[in-house]
């Protein structure tokens, strides 16, 4: 048995194949990152728009409250304002709390553990 497992010829032997196989994984992450990327940005875009719509809700009900209070009878633009933002937290609340895709660089670690695999054969562990 060879001290030196068999990687190690084929990175001296020939390297243009290690950098294509790296170059490989390398796109492979990318198109999943992309994949993910786009995902994150969603989601970070609705927490945005709901802590603004929740803040606009709360200065808009409290300015309802207040005109509420000083002229004494209840209106319905007072209820249907501070509704409006209230409305677009919950949306953008629910779109926020969506799962990520579950199985997210999937394909990257079944590409990793079929190499991992090649490699503990070529190296004669099971």
């Amino acid at each position: 048995m060879s001290l030196v497992h068999p990687i190690f010829s084929v990175l001296v032997s020939r390297p243009e194949l290690v950098m294509n196989h790296v170059a490989g994984y390398a796109a492979l992450a990318q198109e999943e990152a992309t994949s993910v990327g786009t995902e994150v940005a969603k989601r970070a875009i609705a927490w945005a728009v709901c802590g603004v719509c929740a803040l606009v809700f709360v200065l808009l009900a409290g300015v309802a409250l207040m005109l509420g209070a000083v002229n004494g009878d209840f209106h319905w633009a007072l209820l249907l304002v501070p509704a409006v933002p209230l409305v677009g937290a919950v949306v953008a609340w629910t779109i926020a709390r969506r799962q990520l895709p579950a199985r997210a660089f999937a394909e990257l670690r079944a590409q990793l553990d079929a190499d991992v695999q090649a490699l503990r054969t070529l190296g004669g562990r099971p």
